[in-house]
């Protein structure tokens, strides 16, 4: 019942379809694949056995992005505070303990004395002494272990690195090829780095949707312009973390909920939601609360990442963020203050379609509406109506399939594929049916109805409402538009 989607990563080592279909019915609603730590075959083998449980299921998969990483060693490193290391960008050798070689080869270019250089997520810090000519010398700050790939991160510098790599541009064909929902391309820094994407994209006629991952300061100081360019934003504290002061993190995280709200684009919150339950089988009482203070922001959906690509309990994690999801939904719409905090983000000149979906929302609190239903060729109106955070559940009937899978992003959607071309009075009377048999309204309540223009061509343009009761009554008479599925919005 919960109205926060969630995203679960899957690894190839771990993607039987038995094991995907527990995760789907304890509550995931997107599969995640990491680039970084699958092969080709094994993200195929992924996209199918999530295709064998159910077509509903989204598939999202990561570029690597504009990255730094050190190169493989032979065996762990251990450095001590004061040691003095060289570091030089080398993308071809290998890493030894005075030396750490990385795969951007004009690190030197970038970097200058005084900056930090955090590596593997910030577990080992390096302050740069001294930058001469090929190489950084750098002074340990702290006692740390250095294995192979490590993350390498320079919080406050612009590394002038391509917004995709070769093997982006390779994941991004296979993506096209296997007709996948979503790309989550990394470190995205501007609106550019976007448009590289969506160019490969528009060259093969390909309707994925772009999800931008907000990793450092740049992405956060160009966030307006990458929401525009985006079809959603993904809040990754990982990077983001190390990248800005850690203190900082809340607040940006609550602006980039609120911008992608006012914009009626899906924002996902990741990174460490659920840790502790990579080894444990309980979550600790603070990530319990980040879970629902990410919910109170009203974000669209929360990701889980090792816990279910790697960790111990994945079907105990999704179950428990499932649960705080319901609860924290129920505490968020107990207050409908916290309902027009949402509505105080948006405009006071709405378009038509906006209008007519706050309409719909403010009828739960006004008319006692139990349920909406919408039918959508675009998904823009559904988008229009999660944006609004109603606390009652939306039923989109999808006149495609994939906009099925997209709308598994947005909160409180339920999205239905409707294969054959009918009438809008046979919809409306299924999605009453199929909503009262899964006991979301009773024959008592009242359902609204938003759908399409009369001329077929024009968008959203009306809300009706009506007593469930009544419309079962052979002597109502509708008053709905008969529109072509296959029509835009």
């Amino acid at each position: 019942m919960k109205q926060t989607k969630i995203v679960c990563s899957i690894s190839d080592m771990r993607c039987d379809t038995d094991f995907i279909r527990k995760l789907f019915f304890a509550g995931m609603n997107v599969v995640r694949m990491n680039t970084a730590h699958a092969t080709a075959e094994g993200i195929k083998t992924i996209i199918r056995n999530t295709r064998a449980v159910s077509p509903h299921i989204g598939i999202l998969i990561d570029t690597k992005g504009p990255e730094v990483r050190t190169t493989a060693v032979k065996e762990p490193i251990h450095y001590k505070t004061g040691d003095m290391v060289k570091i030089f960008g080398r993308p071809e050798m290998d890493t030894t303990k005075d030396i750490i070689n990385v795969s951007y080869p004009d690190i030197t270019k970038d970097v200058k004395e005084g900056d930090d250089i955090l590596i593997d997520d910030g577990a080992i810090d390096m302050k740069v002494v001294e930058n001469v000519g090929p190489m950084l010398i750098a002074h340990v700050e702290n006692d740390g272990v250095l294995d192979s790939h490590k993350s390498v991160n320079v919080p406050g510098e612009h590394i002038d690195l391509p917004a995709l790599t070769e093997k982006d541009k390779r994941n991004i064909l296979l993506a096209i090829s296997e007709d996948i929902d979503f790309i989550a391309h990394s470190f995205v820094r501007s609106a550019d780095d976007v448009r590289a994407v969506q160019k490969i994209l528009d060259e093969h006629h390909s309707d994925i949707k772009i999800i931008s991952k907000i990793e450092n300061q740049e992405g956060v100081d160009n966030i307006d312009e990458i929401i525009d360019a985006s079809y959603g934003i993904m809040v990754a504290r990982g990077d983001l973390g190390i990248e800005v002061p850690i203190e900082r993190i809340p607040g940006i995280q609550r602006m980039i909920i609120n911008k992608c709200i006012a914009k009626k684009k899906p924002v996902i919150v990741a990174t460490q939601m659920l840790h502790t339950m990579i080894e444990n089988p309980r979550p600790t009482r603070a990530e319990v609360t980040d879970i629902a203070n990410a919910i109170y922001s009203h974000t669209d959906a929360l990701m889980l990442s090792g816990e279910t690509a790697s960790g111990k309990y994945p079907l105990e994690a999704v179950q428990t963020m499932s649960r705080v999801a319901e609860q924290a939904e129920a505490d968020v719409h107990s207050s409908y203050s916290l309902q027009h905090a949402v509505f105080s983000l948006f405009t006071n000149h709405p378009d038509q379609r906006e209008f007519l979906a706050k309409a719909a929302i403010e009828a739960t609190e006004q008319l006692g509406v139990k349920g909406i239903i919408t039918d959508s060729a675009s998904g823009q109106t559904a988008r229009n109506l999660a944006a609004f955070r109603g606390p009652n559940p939306v039923l989109a009937i999808c006149y495609k399939e994939k906009l099925q899978r997209w709308l598994n992003l947005s909160y409180g959607i339920i999205p239905i594929y409707q294969k054959k071309h009918v009438s809008s009075q046979y919809i409306f009377e299924a999605s009453l049916r199929m909503l009262r048999q899964k006991g979301y309204i009773g024959q008592d309540d009242k359902i609204a109805y938003l759908t399409g223009s009369f001329t077929g061509d024009k968008g959203t343009s009306l809300l009706e409402i009506n007593k469930v009761r009544d419309v079962f009554d052979n002597s109502y008479q509708f008053h709905l538009p008969n529109i072509e599925p296959e029509t835009e919005e």
